[in-house]
């Protein structure tokens, strides 16, 4: 987890950092995660051990090792598909899916606004991911408070 722990957290923060680690670790496939506030700024992230430095610079297994990356893909991600929804008349997104030849990238929304956006590796089962990814937005959407986001975001830039 790159936040500052749990100490000082109040308990929905911890709730919702344990959730996040949950998703990386149960469901297969799962590379990073990051929770994205509605305007661009990370709120949790995850960065697997394989995430931090690979042996080979030339395989990469997450978007440059670093969360503040997979937040800004998500990020615009969002913002993208939220515009073409306009455009289309297509009412709100609820999620976004990017298949790519060596990983996916997954968005789904979160009810306050906030975005949960999932890099996974390119053999994993988008339907599991989905559901897992569904069920983290279910569990978080009534916590994530702006009193809990505001909290989440001062622990993470208090652990740059």
């Amino acid at each position: 987890m790159t936040a500052t722990g749990t100490f000082g957290l109040s308990t929905e923060a911890r709730n919702l950092q344990w959730l996040l680690g949950n998703l990386v670790e149960e469901v297969p496939g799962v590379r990073s995660v990051a929770v994205v506030s509605s305007d661009g700024l990370l709120l949790l992230s995850s960065d697997p051990a394989q995430n931090t430095a690979p042996a080979d610079p030339a395989r990469r297994d997450g978007p440059r090792g670093s969360s503040a990356d997979l937040a800004t893909i998500v990020s615009g991600i969002g913002s993208l598909t939220i515009g073409a929804a306009g455009l289309m008349d297509g009412g709100k997104v609820k999620q976004t899916m990017v298949a790519m030849d060596e990983g996916s990238v997954f968005v789904m929304s979160i009810s306050d606004g906030s975005l949960l956006g999932v890099h996974a590796a390119p053999d994993c089962d988008m339907s599991i991911v989905a559901y897992h990814m569904a069920l983290f937005v279910g569990r978080a959407g009534h916590v994530l408070t702006p009193e809990v986001r505001s909290e989440l975001r001062k622990s993470m830039e208090s652990a740059r």
